[in-house]
């Protein structure tokens, strides 16, 4: 049995008002996060999801119900209490001028020390663990200023560690990240996860290595509705599609992302399959075919030549001879000016490339 860190009980989330009614962003929301449990946030700009995050580290009082940290009321706890069970990590870079990584780490320790904030003997020992814990130790001596965007996150995140807390809250971690360390940070997030016992809430912008890497997702939707459980069963269920619909995007279940795709113009039949017919429908996709089974009627006609190493294609407009190419590039070149002239009309009723 998971041990429950963090549990939200009929909460309301909004913004109280001094002369008019409060402004409710979502109600009833009754969702629990568990030790060693990694849980990310999603949601569409503009549905409260900083709301919701900042009720949920007590920034912000709810407007009804109840926010429980290790079974106790958030509402009820003193700051240095709330400070030992949870750690924030936010967006926003903090300017803390000519101070080291290590110091800076060091000030995770606040909620454990005196009034005269010296470090002790565990303090210290605390310190260098969460460096370790995060591959940081080589960066404890450089000031935190010279840090790239990367190598700053990972500190930011040590100092959250040390402060020994059960519950730490991420506010977009692989924000400003290029995408290999975005995949480094969330695998480093999950591993502590685990290792550590600690239970984690990440809010992200990032469906794909939320989708991969998190236990259970908290889907925000318009409206406040929440859904929440593993990433697999909030992709069949159609949350995804529900939380996002917006004209000209979608969700595709089948590869666990959204698809931006021009409106259709034309019918392509596509002859070819693996990896490079795979791509060869995405190419075309993305130029606005809508592709048919073979033996219906369509303009274009694609087929895949060739083998992974020496691909190439064949094009025919309207039954005309095929022309051939060797990239993807240039058959996507083909296709819009066949769909070009094909919209011309007059100048080529057939739309022959």
């Amino acid at each position: 049995m998971h041990t429950t860190i963090l549990q939200a009980e009929e909460l309301t989330i909004g913004y109280r008002a001094r002369r008019s009614a409060p402004s409710i962003v979502a109600t009833q929301l009754n969702v629990a996060l568990h030790a060693g449990e990694v849980v990310c946030l999603l949601g569409p700009n503009g549905v409260g999801k900083s709301t919701l995050l900042r009720t949920l580290v007590g920034m912000q009082p709810p407007l009804g119900g109840r926010v429980l940290l290790d079974g106790n009321d958030l509402s009820r706890l003193k700051p240095h209490e709330v400070a030992r069970c949870l750690s924030v990590v936010l967006t926003e870079r903090i300017e803390v001028g000519q101070l080291s990584a290590y110091a800076l780490v060091a000030l995770g320790r606040h909620p454990h020390t005196d009034w005269t904030g010296r470090l002790s003997q565990r303090d210290e020992e605390m310190v260098r663990w969460a460096l370790e814990a995060v591959d940081a130790v080589k960066l404890a001596q450089r000031y935190v200023h010279e840090l790239s965007d990367g190598e700053r996150q990972r500190v930011m995140v040590a100092r959250a560690l040390a402060q020994e807390p059960l519950l730490m809250v991420l506010d977009e971690p692989t924000a400003f990240l290029d995408l290999p360390r975005r995949v480094e940070m969330m695998r480093l997030l999950r591993r502590l996860a685990r290792e550590t016992k600690r239970a984690l809430l990440l809010s992200t912008h990032d469906l794909d290595l939320a989708l991969r890497s998190a236990d259970a997702l908290w889907l925000l939707a318009p409206g406040g509705v929440l859904h929440h459980g593993a990433p697999e069963d909030l992709v069949l269920g159609g949350a995804f599609e529900a939380a996002f619909a917006n004209d000209g995007i979608n969700f595709d279940r089948q590869q666990g992302s959204f698809q931006v795709h021009p409106p259709a113009h034309q019918r392509a039949i596509l002859r070819g399959n693996g990896l490079v017919g795979t791509w060869t429908a995405r190419t075309l996709e993305r130029v606005g075919c809508t592709l048919v089974r073979d033996g219906e009627e369509a303009p274009l006609q694609i087929a895949v030549l060739g083998d992974l190493h020496t691909p190439a294609w064949e094009i025919a407009n309207h039954g005309d001879p095929p022309q051939r190419v060797t990239s993807l590039h240039a058959l996507a070149a083909l296709v819009r000016a066949a769909a070009n002239q094909h919209g011309a009309g007059e100048a080529d009723p057939r739309g022959r490339i």
